[in-house]
């Protein structure tokens, strides 16, 4: 599994409106692509959830890094330049993905995480994934991940939410304009 996520900020007066109806317009293409558990198209408002600017930004769990790269190389992502322009795809392998029990989710959190630079790693990996076990166990949460940059030793840990979470646990938060979710019920439960 992989994830990826790009984010484009945006000026103070955007009509974040038009990028809900944009998520909505888009959302028949994600709902039955192949190889992918999710898609959240996501927006950060200035002034709501923490947020200090406008952005919006999609982030991805892909079956295999194949598909993202098919996604790719087939010109998906030419959708995205030609109104925002080429951000920046941070990727991550993701060490483990399960499925909570919300039937929706109204906001991803996405924390980044330093791996200490003596940590033991198997135990570093095990106790990230039984985390995010831990955490789809929670009556609002839809989906946990946690994935790996080793480029930056990071761990990356997603949460999808029905419920507004504190964010002093969960990281950064980000409003859910739209998920497509074709094979995130295959994930194995939290």
């Amino acid at each position: 599994m992989i994830i990826a996520h790009y984010a484009h900020r945006l000026p103070a007066q955007y009509d974040l409106d038009a990028l809900r109806r944009r998520s909505k317009e888009r959302a028949a293409v994600w709902d039955v692509a192949p190889e992918l558990y999710f898609k959240a198209f996501l927006l950060r408002e200035t002034g709501r959830f923490g947020a200090i600017a406008n952005s919006f930004s999609s982030l991805y769990l892909w079956r295999q890094d194949k598909a993202l790269r098919d996604w790719l190389m087939r010109g998906g992502y030419e959708v995205v330049t030609q109104s925002f322009g080429r951000a920046e795809i941070e990727t991550f392998f993701a060490l483990d993905a399960f499925r909570g029990r919300a039937g929706g989710a109204r906001f991803l959190y996405r924390n980044d995480v330093a791996v200490r630079l003596d940590a033991d790693l198997t135990a570093a990996f095990a106790a990230e994934v039984d985390l995010a076990r831990t955490y789809a166990t929670a009556p609002d949460v839809r989906a946990a991940i946690v994935g790996l940059d080793p480029r930056h030793w990071r761990f990356v840990r997603v949460v999808l939410s029905e419920a507004e979470l504190d964010g002093s646990e969960f990281g950064a938060a980000y409003q859910i304009a739209h998920l497509s979710s074709p094979l995130l019920d295959t994930l194995p439960s939290g």
